[in-house]
C-alpha cells in the first residue's frame, strides 16, 4: 500500500539546499507520494527538542504515514541509522533517541539501515534516510529494508519526584516560540507552581489571566506550562530547560 504521506522534520532550516536535496531523492524514488514539511526549524542538533516534537505529532497522521526525522549531530559516526514501525506508522532517522516516542509502543519493530559505501558521511538524510523512507512509502515491508534489532536508543521524559511535604518537584522540558515553559508536571497534582521565587497560580485558559500576568496552565501536550498573558515567560523569568519547578497542592 502506498503511504498517504511522507512527513519531514529536520534542523536544516530552509536557507540552504539540504531540504531540497532530500526532497529530490524522495520525489525521484517515490513519485506521487505527498511530502509534508512539518518543520525544519528545530534548534540545531537539539535531539531533546526534536524528541518532544515527534511525541506530539507522530500518532496524529493516518496509518501508513512515513515520518522522516533528521536531527543528527552524530552523523557519520558509529551511531546506527534505523527505521521503526509502530502503531501502523513508520519512522526513519538516526538512532540517537529522536524516535523514542514510537519505540515505547508494544508493537514497535526496529531495523538497522545499511550505510551505502557511496553515502556522504555528513549527509545521511539524503543518502540513507530518504531512500529508506521512499521504500517504506511504496509499501516495502520494514524487515526487507534492514536488519532487525532490539537495542535502539530510548530516551524518556524525566518523572517528577514527590517531596516529603506533598509537593512535586519537576523541571522545564522545553520552551516554545511563544516563550511558554513546558514542564513535566500534571495539573491534577496541585493548584500553584513555584518557579524560583515566583508563585504562579494555575488557570484553565490564557483568557483567565490579566494582561501581563504570570500564570500556569495545562497546555495541549497535557503538561503544565508557565506563561505570561500577552508576553514571554521565559525571557521575563530567565527560564532555561532543566530548571526546577515545584507544584504545590495549596497556595502558599
Amino acid at each position: 500500500m502506498i503511504a498517504p504521506a511522507i512527513t519531514l522534520l529536520t534542523d536544516f532550516g530552509t536557507a540552504d539546499g539540504y531540504v531540497a536535496e532530500m526532497k529530490g531523492v524522495l520525489t525521484t524514488l517515490a513519485p506521487g507520494v505527498p511530502l509534508l514539511d512539518l518543520t525544519h526549524d528545530v534548534p540545531a542538533q537539539d535531539v531533546a527538542f526534536a524528541r518532544l516534537t515527534v511525541a506530539r505529532y507522530w500518532r496524529r497522521f493516518p496509518a501508513g504515514t512515513v515520518h522522516l526525522v533528521v536531527v543528527d549531530p552524530g552523523v557519520g559516526t558509529s551511531r546506527e541509522a534505523i527505521a521503526v514501525c509502530s502503531e501502523g506508522r513508520f519512522l526513519v532517522g538516526p538512532d540517537n533517541g529522536v524516535l523514542s516516542p514510537a519505540l515505547f509502543a508494544l508493537d514497535a519493530r526496529v531495523v538497522s539501515l545499511a550505510i551505502p559505501a557511496q553515502a556522504s558521511p555528513t549527509f545521511h538524510a539524503r543518502d540513507v534516510f530518504a531512500p529508506a523512507a521512499a521504500q517504506l512509502a511504496l509499501g516495502l515491508s520494514l524487515e526487507l529494508i534492514g536488519e532487525t534489532r532490539t537495542d535502539a536508543v530510548r530516551l524518556r521524559t524525566p518523572q517528577p519526584q514527590r517531596a516529603h511535604d506533598g509537593t512535586l518537584l519537576g523541571e522545564i522540558l522545553t520552551i516554545d516560540r511563544f516563550g511558554n515553559a513546558i514542564t513535566n508536571l500534571a495539573a491534577r497534582d496541585g493548584v500553584s507552581l513555584l518557579v524560583g521565587s515566583h508563585q504562579v497560580r494555575l488557570v484553565r485558559t490564557y483568557g483567565e489571566a490579566a494582561p501581563g500576568e504570570l500564570v500556569a496552565l495545562v497546555g495541549s501536550s497535557g503538561f503544565v506550562e508557565i506563561a505570561v498573558r500577552d508576553g514571554h515567560a521565559a525571557a521575563r523569568l530567565r527560564l532555561t530547560r532543566g530548571q526546577q519547578v515545584v507544584l504545590s497542592p495549596v497556595m502558599r
